[in-house]
């Protein structure tokens, strides 16, 4: 099915293609090609103002998913009943506090598919609330990561690493 990715900022540049490519491949190894998936960029002030309404957190943050089947357990696949189904949902990148928090030396679209990969994760009911929650998404998000490394010559780590 398909990916969409919308551009609702101007403060980062943002060519799509690199970041498209790269997703594909990880929903691809991810085994979830047959579902829609959106990701947005945003800036700062759309992320915090996000994060302010839905986590009660008001500070930017670099990724926030929404998913379309909620109660998924860590690595369910959705069931989905028809066709309208075929959703995961919605991934909201904040590309500008991305960008701002880039070790030098780190490609700013290897972050951006890390940050997305993470978001992806969490949208297949991962998520790092303990530690046993953090090791199962820290796996899924290396295995992931180490195969797409393997297209793109990239040495990409989990986003999740330094959690616990």
């Amino acid at each position: 099915m398909s990916l969409v990715i919308k551009n609702l900022q101007r403060v980062v540049p943002i060519r799509r293609v690199p970041l498209r490519r790269k997703m594909d491949l990880v929903r691809r190894i991810l085994g979830v090609k047959k579902f829609d998936l959106g990701i947005i960029c945003v800036d700062n002030k759309n992320i915090q103002n996000i994060n302010r309404i839905y986590r009660n957190k008001n500070v930017p943050t670099d990724v926030l998913s929404f998913p379309f089947h909620e109660n998924l357990k860590a690595g369910e696949f959705p069931q989905p009943r028809s066709q309208d189904d075929y959703n995961l949902g919605d991934i909201f990148l904040g590309v500008e506090y991305i960008l701002q928090h880039c070790r030098e030396r780190e490609d700013y679209y290897d972050v951006l598919t890390v940050t997305a990969t993470h978001g992806l994760c969490h949208l297949l009911g991962f998520t790092h609330g303990s530690e046993a929650e953090w090791q199962k998404m820290y796996d899924r998000e290396k295995m992931v990561l180490e195969e797409l490394s393997r297209y793109t010559g990239a040495k990409l780590q989990p986003l999740s690493r330094d959690l616990y």
